[in-house]
């Protein structure tokens, strides 16, 4: 079966890959993040997330960054929101939206996100933006999923960002 894998980065999507390997999904990663703040951080994910996708042998498709695109559809109004908050609900409803369509479009089984596998996320809140049929609700912060992406991107030697990626998550930097 095919899944389409939205990647907020390639730290968090490193230990997705290999939990969806061993569930027999072929995986396809897809990274689309017009919410991260400037084109030089998304370009930075994004070499990373190419060099884990050669890594693991993996297919990476990207569509073109647009941050003004983001912040109209999905800040605007919510600036002020504190991390966890109403902002990134949307956000995430946002980033599923464009990978449920493209897995629709595409042919793909079933779509999923590596943002469960951060702490810094509630997963409860991340299935609740989505409620397709093809979205594959799998908590990849459960089973020690956080600490074996620390390992990969230990090993892997993966840029890992201290923000999530918005201009407004800057407030709040990662421990």
């Amino acid at each position: 079966m095919k899944v389409l894998l939205h990647t907020c980065c390639a730290p968090c999507a490193s230990a997705s890959i290999e939990r969806l390997k061993r569930l027999n999904f072929d995986v396809t990663l897809f990274f689309a993040n017009s919410n991260i703040d400037t084109e030089e951080e998304y370009n930075k994910r994004l070499n990373e997330v190419a060099r884990l996708a050669h890594h693991d042998n993996v297919e990476l498709i990207t569509l073109p960054y647009d941050h003004d695109e983001w912040l109209e559809n999905v800040a605007k109004g919510l600036e002020n929101e504190p991390e966890k908050g109403q902002r990134c609900n949307k956000c995430f409803w946002y980033n599923l939206k464009k990978t449920e369509n493209y897995a629709k479009i595409h042919g793909f089984n079933k779509f999923s996100t590596s943002l469960t596998i951060s702490p810094h996320k509630i997963s409860e809140n991340i299935f609740s933006a989505n409620d397709s049929e093809l979205f594959l609700k799998e908590n990849f912060k459960k089973n020690d999923g956080f600490k074996r992406s620390l390992e990969r991107s230990n090993q892997l030697q993966l840029y890992r960002q201290n923000y999530c990626g918005c201009e407004f998550s800057k407030n709040k930097k990662f421990p």
